[in-house]
């Protein structure tokens, strides 16, 4: 048991301990509110790229794609969509709240917090599958997020537009000039692959840090109720329900963990500008981003410790 505690202590701590440095970044003013969006576009637009296209380049890709759980990712992603929008409809009249609420319960921060989570229970050179997980799920939340929150303000959907903006998406890019580079067998040279690799392993760290330097409290007086609905679905029924299903269905281990990365994993921070910019409710939007990832030290923990009891991975 002490050693299973400290497994799960191993692969939540590093986590959190790189978000406090960036609230100490905050708080003794070393950057800028405007230096944090400078920083923060920096890593989504170059670190996400080179992460990507170094973890699938240096992947084995017939051992790394897996269309079982790129299917059951996909579908627990889009069935979590569907289950939020009908209960939210129905106990939430308001539709400012309904988009920010069915995006906080179905959109995870599974580039920021569940990859790291994989690497500091598998190690570094485990992250080509989880990786890979990145291009089938990050297009399902950008597209069904715009959705979702288009429809509750009343908006039209733009499939085309949308399309095009996933592609534009620094880690689509990456991860399709990999793909690209191997199919034609186009090499990279050594002196130029290694820096791309040290890009690649400094985008966690600087990610969480900016994360941890980025979070700011909000009034949530006004929406006591649907905070707590939204923080316990995202946390805690939804990773339930879901990794229940896939240890029934046989996942184990590392295509398990990374599951628990998708679903398990707290907010999307991204889902706080994207409420913001579409007219839904972004004080609910930012305070879902905040709360679940500060219980998510301990609600990440109690998975990863339970899964380990269980004897899963």
């Amino acid at each position: 048991m002490l050693s299973n505690l400290f497994v799960a202590i191993g692969a939540v701590v590093p986590l959190f301990c790189l978000m406090l440095i960036g609230v100490f970044v905050k708080r003794a003013r070393l950057m800028t509110d405007e230096e944090l969006v400078h920083m923060n576009r920096m890593v989504f637009r170059v670190f996400f790229f080179f992460m990507m296209f170094f973890n699938i380049y240096t992947a084995d890709l017939g051992s790394t794609l897996r269309p079982r759980l790129m299917l059951f990712g996909a579908g627990g992603v889009l069935v979590t969509l569907l289950i939020a929008a009908l209960l939210v409809c129905h106990f939430e009249p308001s539709n400012k709240r309904r988009g920010a609420m069915i995006q906080a319960i179905f959109r995870s921060n599974f580039v920021l917090m569940g990859i790291p989570l994989v690497g500091n229970i598998f190690g570094a050179d485990q992250l080509a599958i989880p990786t890979m997980m990145i291009a089938v799920i990050i297009p399902i939340y950008n597209i069904a997020a715009v959705f979702v929150l288009e429809t509750f303000r009343g908006g039209s959907f733009h499939l085309a537009g949308i399309l095009l903006g996933v592609l534009k998406n620094p880690m689509i890019l990456g991860a399709l000039a990999a793909v690209v580079f191997l199919l034609a067998g186009i090499p990279v040279p050594k002196p130029i692959l290694t820096p791309i690799g040290q890009v690649a392993a400094a985008t966690t760290p600087v990610a969480l840090i900016i994360l941890g330097a980025s979070f700011k409290g909000g009034s949530f007086h006004d929406h006591v109720p649907q905070l707590i609905s939204c923080v316990t679905a995202r946390l805690l029924i939804a990773p339930g329900i879901l990794m229940g299903l896939a240890v029934w269905l046989g996942f184990r281990d590392l295509e398990l963990i990374t599951l628990l990365a998708i679903f398990a994993s707290p907010c999307a921070v991204a889902s706080f500008a994207m409420a913001q910019q579409m007219n839904s409710d972004a004080d609910l939007a930012g305070n879902c981003v905040v709360y679940t990832s500060a219980l998510s030290c301990l609600t990440l923990f109690g998975w990863v410790f339970t899964l380990k009891m269980l004897g899963l991975f």
